[in-house]
């Protein structure tokens, strides 16, 4: 048999670098001006000691902004808020998100209805859901206590009590984050091969079986990658206080978040140095947190 030779024309030449390079160009320019350069400036800032921001003068570097923020309760207080309140929302979102995900993946009537009302809160202004849960919350007329009232629970004064402040928080953490989980938790169960289920079915599995042993395995890197996006952004908890609380954090202040730290520090105080150096020890946190969790991730893989 006679063999052709083929002529192997996909040399990399000036002209085929260039092209695909001018394509890649607005946005390498774009990440760069708005993503590494802030991000450098910020950690330049957060070592320069009394960093003035008209002048941009600084007396040196150091870790005094560092220390400086350590030394001070609200950025604890703010520390251990974000804390509870990534470890509240984080899995409660996921596990409900799964259970929604899961039931609207079955062969229910309206399917498609369901799956835009469940899809609808992630393109609503953040504002405006913010008013009406504190709407659902208010002390006197709120619908969450008039529910409570039918169970004979007294009325709760969510907002203005700093011991239940957290749980409001916490409540509409949750539900605002409901919607984009559900939404990859529902495109990975799509991608799930039906047959798995027929054959466990066929052998005599249950229904409990068939989702703890098939369903959660083969969904484990979905399940990984929404507790990393749901980490990192919980972890950025701040768009929730201002409709909630008034723009405040929290009833007497007792509510402060590290990025409402952050907030208050530059825009409020204009000490750049505490706000940079605050958001790098969130920006190491979270970044330890997120390899801490791949490398568990790794052993979710049994198949």
């Amino acid at each position: 048999m006679r063999r052709t030779a083929v002529k192997n024309d996909e040399r990399i030449t000036l002209a085929t670098f260039l092209q695909p390079a001018a394509y890649l160009t607005p946005f390498m320019l774009g990440i760069l001006i708005f993503t590494v350069y802030p991000f450098i400036n910020v950690v330049l800032i957060s070592f320069r000691e009394d960093y003035k921001v008209l002048s941009r003068e600084f007396s040196g570097y150091g870790l005094g902004n560092y220390a400086r923020v350590f030394a001070d309760p609200t950025f604890i207080n703010a520390l251990k808020n974000t804390a509870i309140f990534v470890a509240a929302v984080v899995p409660a979102a996921t596990v409900i998100s799964l259970l929604i995900a899961v039931l609207l993946n079955s062969k229910i009537k309206l399917q498609g209805l369901f799956q835009t009302a469940f899809f609808m809160p992630m393109v609503t202004s953040v504002t405006a859901v913010g008013l009406v849960w504190r709407w659902l919350f208010n002390f006197d007329y709120g619908l969450i206590n008039y529910l409570l009232s039918l169970f004979d629970v007294g009325a709760i004064n969510w907002l203005n009590d700093p011991r239940y402040a957290i749980y409001s928080l916490i409540i509409y953490g949750t539900w605002s984050m409901l919607p984009f989980t559900i939404i990859i938790l529902l495109a990975g169960l799509q991608n799930i091969n039906p047959q798995f289920d027929v054959a466990a079915k066929a052998d005599g599995a249950s229904p409990l079986d068939i989702f703890f042993r098939i369903t959660v395995p083969l969904l484990a890197p979905t399940i990984g990658l929404v507790i990393i996006v749901n980490m990192i952004s919980a972890s950025k908890v701040f768009m929730e206080l201002f409709p909630l609380f008034g723009g405040k954090p929290g009833p007497a202040y007792s509510l402060y978040t590290v990025i409402y730290y952050m907030y208050e520090q530059f825009y409020v105080k204009w000490r750049l140095g505490p706000a940079a150096a605050s958001a790098m020890i969130l920006f190491l946190i979270v970044l330890v947190f997120t390899l801490i969790q791949l490398l568990l991730q790794r052993k979710w893989k049994n198949y």
